[in-house]
């Protein structure tokens, strides 16, 4: 009898190794190495390549890139606007998707509802965590539109399908990848989904399923899979405790494209962020809301992360910040007190601790507020978390709001970097912020003076063409002299 293949593999980043470490070379993290068996046979090609021998006969030879033809991709889109707009105008042919978000965030819901409401693609929605009849129900709470005539919601083995069927969503509880082959196989679906690939297990790799090793070969089978046949597949991930995708970190380097479905359970806003994409904008994001009948997309995400408020309340100041190429104004809030401690608190919600560290010293050093001993927190309302320079004007305007105890009126908005000296940097699109902050209803904005053209630019910006008062500012005490005297 052959001998078992032993190997050990690091369960946080998926380094391999011959023999048990205490700590990962690769990643640094102790004691994460557990051992697998691996016993790869010959028949490690799936079933479905068979018919696949036209793509594997094709020759791998160097082309000179001048004789590449290249024709406008074809993207498939959804009816979802922020589904197309996050992957990057719509779903790529042949392209691996991976989701991620914590247990309960609505993954599941999300690709359901996106297989219930494309009835003129044939969506295979393989689980491996939920029974038919699980789906099915979840299938009638989401209200989904019904397949055109011809098509059918099935609930049963695909392989059961006619030929000539119609086109619709179609149910498949299975976690052997084999099997799953044989029946895409069978139907032959426009668009695959893999809920989770945690679930996953192959016949080639003697391991349990979720292990390292087995998400690293359904992965790359599920891989070989899309580019050869030009099928879109999404998978779900599942994260640790730590916020990352669960598994090795190779997974993340094979797919093509990486979204993160982020929000409190408690709350009813979720965010679907791109994080990695090969097919567009890394930086894209789209807002949802969570209703009993499902995910209903924000087309306008700036009406609920402001606050209706009736009268100006000290410590809160509007900013224009830009997601992707979206602008969106968002309200960012301090409170600014007198620490009863030796030590004083700063913590910030959806912004970095640090670069606010870096405001309070440039306010206590340029502008002489004595904020040393003073407690200082920060929140960027309605969940998100925002790394756009832009808001450190608004931010330093609440800080002083709050301090002052001196309110600032609730139609004006800030868009503006503030530097170690205290000037106020430009910020890039600043005539998307203005154009924002004028359709809400904003009377006066605050940029930065250096977001002027400079003698013999050829692109100026004409503040003419719009209602709203525009107020270029050179450093952060002019601002506070406008803002309070």
């Amino acid at each position: 009898m052959a001998k078992t293949k032993i190997a050990y593999f690091c369960q946080s980043c998926g380094y391999e190794s011959p023999k048990w470490l205490g700590k990962c070379p690769s990643c640094g993290q102790w004691n994460t190495f557990a051992e697998e068996i691996l016993e790869k046979n010959n028949a490690s090609v799936p079933d479905w390549k068979a018919n696949t021998s036209t793509s594997l006969q094709r020759a791998n030879k160097p082309v000179p890139v001048s004789e590449i033809t290249f024709s406008e991709e074809h993207r498939l889109l959804t009816p979802d606007a922020e589904f197309n707009r996050v992957l990057g105008g719509g779903i790529v042919a042949g392209s691996l998707v991976l989701i991620g978000g914590e247990p309960g965030i609505g993954k599941s819901t999300l690709m359901l509802q996106l297989a219930l409401n494309m009835p003129n693609l044939k969506v295979l929605y393989v689980s491996g965590e939920e029974s038919d009849r699980q789906i099915k129900m979840r299938a009638e709470r989401l209200a989904a539109p019904q397949p055109p005539e011809g098509g059918a919601f099935d609930s049963a083995s695909p392989s059961n399908v006619p030929p000539l069927g119609g086109k619709g969503a179609y149910i498949l509880t299975e976690t052997s990848t084999q099997n799953i082959f044989k029946q895409i196989e069978q139907l032959e679906p426009d668009l695959v989904v893999i809920d989770s690939i945690q679930t996953l297990h192959s016949a080639h790799i003697e391991s349990t399923p979720g292990s390292v090793s087995q998400v690293r070969e359904c992965t790359a089978e599920l891989l070989r899979f899309a580019k050869e046949t030009s099928t879109p597949v999404f998978l779900i991930g599942h994260i640790t405790k730590d916020g990352m995708i669960a598994g090795p970190k190779i997974l993340e380097h094979m797919v093509d494209t990486v979204l993160q479905f982020e929000g409190d359970r408690h709350h009813v806003y979720r965010i679907l962020r791109a994080v990695k994409n090969r097919f567009g904008s890394a930086s894209e994001l789209g807002i949802y809301e969570m209703l009993g009948e499902g995910l209903r997309e924000v087309s306008n995400p700036s009406e609920i992360l402001l606050s209706q408020r009736d009268e100006p309340l000290s410590g809160v100041t509007i900013s224009a910040t830009l997601e992707g190429m979206r602008p969106m104004l968002i309200e960012t809030q301090a409170l600014v007190s007198t620490s009863p401690y030796g030590t004083p608190q700063r913590t910030a919600t959806g912004f970095d601790t640090k670069r606010m560290n870096m405001l309070l010293a440039v306010l206590e050093k340029r502008c002489g507020f004595r904020l040393g001993a003073k407690d200082v927190f920060l929140n960027i309302t309605g969940g998100i978390r925002v790394e756009d320079p832009a808001i450190d004007l608004g931010l330093a305007a609440a800080i002083i709001s709050s301090h002052e105890d001196m309110p600032i009126a609730t139609k004006v908005c800030f868009a503006g970097e503030i530097g170690l000296s205290g000037e106020i940097r430009a910020v890039n699109r600043v005539e998307q912020r203005i154009a924002e902050a004028q359709k809400l209803g904003f009377e006066q904005i605050f940029i930065s003076k250096y977001n002027l053209p400079k003698a013999g630019d050829k692109k100026r910006i004409d503040f003419s063409k719009y209602t709203i008062d525009v107020k270029t500012v050179g450093n952060i005490e002019e601002v506070f002299s406008l803002l309070f005297g």
